[in-house]
């Protein structure tokens, strides 16, 4: 009678599979956090731009009624628009204001012809095209 020994394990050809699965794998979830992570910066945008309205009724109060220099003065909100040009990129957010109004847009991740808006006079949203640097004191 003859012994016959069989030896486990996997052969080169179900471990060069296992690691082509893996590989497509990873690249499918790598692609998914790429836009996770725009849509991430998007959020943390708009959440800067609309906490800027409300420092910018506080600056409003503060200095004569007015918002004369919101943008850059101290105790404005110049620390947003810091704030949403490092998340959307620097240079793709702008403030502009007067003495009776102001507004501040940047520009979207997830997509860089959007953007959002806010101003003084409430508004606060987004427009899906149209982005320039040009400041405004009113969201169109």
């Amino acid at each position: 009678m003859i012994k016959q020994i069989y030896r486990r394990g996997f052969t080169l050809i179900e471990l060069l599979v296992v690691i082509a699965i893996i590989g497509i794998l990873a690249s499918v979830v790598l692609a998914s956090l790429n836009s996770a992570r725009d849509k991430g910066a998007d959020a943390a945008t708009k959440s800067n731009l609309n906490n800027a309205r409300a420092q910018a009724e506080l600056y409003y109060e503060n200095n004569g009624r007015a918002y004369t220099n919101v943008c850059t003065a101290a105790g404005g909100i110049g620390t947003m628009l810091a704030g949403a040009n490092s998340s959307a990129g620097t240079g793709n957010a702008v403030c502009s204001s007067n003495a009776t109004q102001w507004a501040m847009k940047a520009r979207m991740m997830s997509n860089t012809a959007h953007y959002y808006c806010v101003d003084s006079t409430g508004q606060a949203k987004s427009y899906t095209s149209g982005w320039s640097t040009t400041a405004v004191t009113v969201c169109p």
